[in-house]
């Protein structure tokens, strides 16, 4: 989602340490616990991300795993978001810089870098020849094309490696990806800050981003909800 085209200010992104690690900063907004939404997808792996309002660019993300019968807090962060805040996903529409709220799964990770030590989850390694195909006129339209497919612009398209800070480390989030519908919109992942808002995506500091990348079990069912605290995009009804 073109995270390189936006430079806006945004609160701080410091990385808060696991509960165990002792005291940390104070974060942008108090996450909910996963008891508080409607559907966790079923999994034992979950990730919060949680806005203040529709209008905000920064929040929380947090981490949870079922443990014993009981979601416990792996850890959290604060989080940047799109440029016009957050919209709801089916509502969403293709280049308005604004976040899809909603529950939904993780495909697969990618990075410009190596899959930290310990990462489970399908790893998919950018390189020179990687796109993402956000062209509407395409039969690959919110997929990875390695190459560039001929029926995909590359005006209309991300080439991976040109987002060097942000897509070091990346998770594909399942909006609009199972079967798309041109135009809600495409490229939509979780990955490292750049300088400020995203184009739509969702950001962590990146030492947050190897943490989730190691944690991540695709055995576990690993899915997100991104919301907000209230109102009709609020994360407790996903």
């Amino acid at each position: 989602m073109r995270p390189g085209v936006l430079a806006l200010a945004s609160a701080s992104a410091s990385l808060l340490l696991p509960l165990t690690a002792g005291a940390v900063p104070a974060l942008a907004v108090e996450p909910l616990s996963p008891l508080s939404l409607a559907d966790t997808g079923g999994g034992s792996q979950l990730i919060l991300a949680q806005a203040p309002t529709v209008k905000s660019t920064s929040g929380t993300l947090s981490w949870w795993e079922r443990r014993g019968g009981e979601w416990v807090k792996v850890g959290s962060a604060v989080a940047r978001f799109g440029a016009k805040g957050l919209v709801e996903g089916r509502a969403r529409k293709q280049g308005s810089n604004t976040t899809p709220t909603g529950l939904y799964d993780l495909p697969y990770a990618f990075g410009i870098k190596g899959a930290p030590g310990g990462t489970r989850v399908k790893y998919r390694r950018v390189n020179g020849s990687s796109w993402w195909c956000e062209d509407t006129r395409s039969r690959v339209y919110n997929r990875w094309s390695e190459p560039l497919a001929s029926d995909c612009r590359a005006s209309e398209s991300e080439r991976l490696i040109s987002y060097t800070a942000q897509y070091a480390y990346g998770v594909v989030i399942g909006f609009n990806y199972a079967k798309p519908v041109k135009g809600r919109g495409a490229g939509i992942f979780l990955h490292v800050n750049g300088r400020g808002a995203t184009a739509g995506c969702v950001s962590v500091p990146v030492g947050a981003m190897r943490g989730i990348l190691r944690w991540v079990d695709p055995g576990k069912s690993p899915h997100i909800a991104m919301g907000t605290a209230g109102g009709v995009t609020a994360i407790s009804r996903y």
